[in-house]
C-alpha cells in the first residue's frame, strides 16, 4: 500500500527543523533503525537548507516544497524549490563545492545526501528552481521485535 504526504513552508531557516521532524514522523510507520531515521533527517535537513540558502539566497517569499511517499520498505522524498536554480549540476554535487563561503558553507549537502540515500537525483534550471528526488530502502527495525 502506498502512503503520501505533501508539506510546503516559507523559505526560512527556523522552518527546516520543521521539515525534518515532520517527515520523521512520517517515515516512523515503517519503524526505521535510529541510523535510518537520522540519515533521513540529515537529508532532509541538507536539501532544505540547500533550498533556502541557495535556491531563494534566503528569501523569506520563497516557498519550499517537500512531497514524501512510503511504499513497502521505500522512502521517496522530493524536495523542490522555484528559486534561482543551479547552473551546472555536476559543479555543484562535487565535495565541498559551495557558491557561498561568506556564509561558511561546507559543500558537502549532496555528498551527504547521496552517502544516506540509496538514490539521488537533482534537476535543476537556472531561474526555475530545483528539484532534488531522494529514495531510500528501510529495513524493519528488528531490535524493537525481540
Amino acid at each position: 500500500m502506498r502512503n503520501e504526504m505533501q508539506l510546503q513552508f516559507s523559505a526560512l531557516s527556523q522552518n527546516e527543523s520543521f521539515a525534518r521532524v515532520t517527515v520523521a514522523a512520517f517515515i516512523a510507520q515503517l519503524d526505521p533503525t535510529m541510523d535510518e531515521l537520522t540519515e533521513i533527517k540529515t537529508v532532509v535537513s541538507e536539501a532544505v537548507t540547500n533550498a533556502i540558502i541557495h535556491g531563494y539566497e534566503q528569501n523569506p517569499a520563497g516557498i519550499v516544497y517537500i512531497s514524501a511517499a512510503i511504499e513497502d520498505e521505500m522512502i521517496d522524498l522530493i524536495i523542490r524549490d522555484n528559486g534561482i536554480g543551479i547552473d551546472n549540476i555536476d559543479e555543484a554535487r562535487q565535495p565541498l563545492f559551495t557558491t557561498k563561503p561568506e556564509l561558511e558553507r561546507s559543500g558537502m549537502g549532496f555528498t551527504i545526501m547521496e552517502n544516506f540515500m540509496d538514490k539521488i537525483e537533482v534537476e535543476s534550471q537556472p531561474g526555475s528552481g530545483t528539484t532534488v528526488r531522494l529514495t531510500k530502502y528501510v529495513t524493519k527495525n528488528k531490535a524493537l521485535c525481540n
